[in-house]
């Protein structure tokens, strides 16, 4: 059965420093991410593109979503599989190609989970990442690889 779910933000520009887009350098990238029911989120561009780097980017929140896809997946099919996870933790990367017309598009994200587990095998821990993959409905819409670097450590075993 087909379903479709709504997903709502509101995005809002904060950045007028009182002469709006007069120039390139003239305007602030400073937003708001916002949905209802849920804190906002203080957003910018990149500092190599003029922005504040303590704000989230929106090349950063990809990766992010990328991220947090593919661990719920992975937790999910964990559960239903009788995979206990004790720990999750992934260092996730991507890369930004920008070209001569100031275009440019992600060419890859490498997310890195290491969990540890208390049941289950290393080998069940690949499978299931195979398959958290294949679930994830942010990866699953993206056009660019999406590589994957996990470590799996079993709990109770002498390392």
């Amino acid at each position: 059965m087909v379903r479709e779910h709504s997903f709502a933000i509101a995005v809002t520009w904060s950045g007028n420093r009182g002469t709006g887009t007069s120039g390139y350098k003239d305007y602030d990238r400073a937003h708001l991410v916002a949905a209802e029911g849920k804190e906002s989120i203080a957003g910018s561009a990149a500092k190599v593109f003029h922005g504040d780097a303590v704000k989230w980017n929106p090349e950063e929140m990809l990766v992010a979503a990328l991220s947090q896809c593919h661990m719920l997946s992975f937790l999910h099919v964990a559960a239903s599989a009788g995979v206990t996870v004790q720990s999750y933790f992934d260092e996730a990367s991507g890369i930004l190609t920008t070209n001569a017309e100031g275009g440019g598009s992600m060419t890859s994200v490498t997310l890195r989970p290491r969990v540890e587990i208390s049941a289950g095998t290393p080998a069940q821990v690949v499978a299931l990442h195979h398959r958290a993959r294949e679930l994830c409905f942010i990866a699953n819409s993206i056009n660019f690889p999406l590589l994957h670097e996990p470590e799996t450590i079993v709990l109770g075993l002498s390392q």
